[in-house]
């Protein structure tokens, strides 16, 4: 939840959530409370943890979260592992996060916000345990359809669940869509009141808020540390170390999601058809390691690495070679000037919830001079379609066409396009997003929230 960290530190907030690791475990209470006390000071917001055994981490976040959920909501059923233990585990981890609220929380100053498809089951878990609490859920990654929906074998518990908030939130009006479609199959009586950005959803039991909040970023902080010397610097070294031609640049977790060899053999396909780009042009593909040690990522590493290798081999001519790997993460910094300096950003995820690469790269974009390759199955698409060239990331002479096009493009038309995608991100950031939110779940801008706001990120 990094994109909620300026608002937090603005606002303030307490952050109940799992540490990330079993490290703090070792600890004795005095010194994980120095601990916790000196993030707070860092980030402006307390953090009340919750602790997860070794058996809920591999069961509930590696196991239902994403072996099941994160697959099944992005469409791709063939990587999702139904196996029962998950369930009842991911059920009871929920009941921790809502035991934590109920303990640290009261009903009458406090508004719950919940993120995020690991934590699904906590307003259902509240309820359970008779705590009354203001709550809201946002899902931060696509909903599916119905018929990916169905072959989930808890989809009547899920959905149930998530009916327990008041308010629900989605990325697009898609991901909205599909939420409703399945709600009025699965759930016979449901009635749909009102239309815009927030819908009333009146089902036999309750009554709920459905709207579309596409998040953001911090458009100002993206611009402005953009433009130090540091990062100015750093941007020189790296176009100087790769001189006289165009720059794309793709970055991404190792995910099976981000389309990251599809989007490699798009660009030997490029390289294959129109050979002006030769010695022209080069992709700095980034990867940030991701679930290390479990082996269908440790596969996709391998398949990404030996494209790279198999398209440098055939295509890599003196004094040029097409793509730079780097497979590790980047300082914000390193990120920041990767930005800067590559003319045209690759973002080609085979589906996304939004995929805020594509914003940070045209928030960093100054110069209206940058190119953004979107893929129209990114959540972002819905809100960049009339600046970005969209493509189909599973057409690959589509995107070829598409990175060619992105090339040949002139000054003019490049800044046209940047200075729309920019204006509607300055316009729609992060601080808009989560007013937008509190507006329709508790009718209040940020700017009328007190200080000691909850929230309750994914882990």
């Amino acid at each position: 939840m990094t994109a909620l960290g300026p608002v937090l530190r603005d606002r303030g907030g307490q952050w109940i959530g799992w540490l990330g690791s079993t490290v703090c475990e070792g600890l004795g209470e005095d010194a994980l409370a120095r601990l916790l006390l000196q993030g707070a000071q860092e980030t402006g917001y307390t953090l009340q943890p919750v602790d997860l055994t070794e058996e809920e981490v591999e069961k509930y976040y590696f196991g239902f979260s994403n072996e099941i959920l994160w697959p099944l909501f992005h469409d791709l059923i063939s990587h999702c592992n139904f196996d029962p233990a998950y369930w009842h585990i991911y059920q009871s981890v929920n009941a921790k996060f809502a035991q934590s609220i109920a303990d640290n929380t009261t009903a009458d100053a406090d508004y719950v916000w919940v993120h995020d498809y690991q934590l699904i089951l906590v307003a259902d878990q509240l309820k359970k345990m008779g705590v009354a609490r203001r709550t809201g859920f946002f899902l931060h990654i696509p909903f599916p359809p119905l018929d990916g929906f169905v072959r989930l074998p808890w989809r009547f518990e899920i959905l149930n669940a998530l009916l327990q908030y008041d308010l629900v939130g989605f990325q697009t009006v898609r991901d909205r869509r599909n939420f409703m479609d399945c709600v009025r199959m699965l759930v016979p009586g449901t009635k749909v009141v009102g239309h815009g950005q927030v819908i009333r959803c009146h089902t036999p039991s309750q009554k709920v808020l459905v709207g579309t909040f596409p998040i953001s970023i911090d458009f100002r902080q993206f611009a402005e540390t953009s433009t130090t010397q540091e990062v100015q610097d750093l941007a020189w070294i790296i176009h100087a170390n790769i001189p006289e031609r165009q720059l794309i640049l793709g970055v991404d977790r190792l995910d099976y999601t981000k389309g990251i060899p599809e989007r490699l053999l798009a660009f030997a396909n490029a390289l294959k058809r129109y050979p002006d780009m030769r010695r022209k042009v080069t992709l700095i593909q980034v990867v940030v390691p991701s679930r290390e040690g479990v082996p269908e990522y440790e596969s996709l590493k391998q398949e990404i690495e030996m494209l790279v290798g198999e398209i440098n081999g055939r295509f890599t001519e003196v004094g040029w070679t097409p793509i730079h790997y780097i497979y590790r993460s980047l300082s914000h910094t390193e990120l920041l000037a990767y930005y800067r300096t590559c003319e045209i950003a690759l973002v080609t995820p085979l589906k996304d919830g939004m995929n805020l690469v594509a914003k940070e790269f045209c928030a960093c974009s100054v110069e209206d001079n940058g190119v953004l390759i979107l893929s129209e199955f990114a959540g972002a698409a819905a809100q960049l379609y009339n600046g970005a060239l969209l493509v189909n990331p599973y057409h690959i002479e589509g995107v070829a066409d598409a990175i060619h096009e992105a090339f040949c493009m002139d000054k003019e038309t490049r800044q046209a396009r940047m200075k729309k995608m920019r204006r509607s991100i300055q316009k729609n950031d992060i601080f808009y997003w989560v007013s937008s939110f509190f507006r329709a779940g508790i009718d209040k801008d940020l700017s009328q929230l007190p200080t000691a706001e909850f929230f309750v990120p994914k882990p």
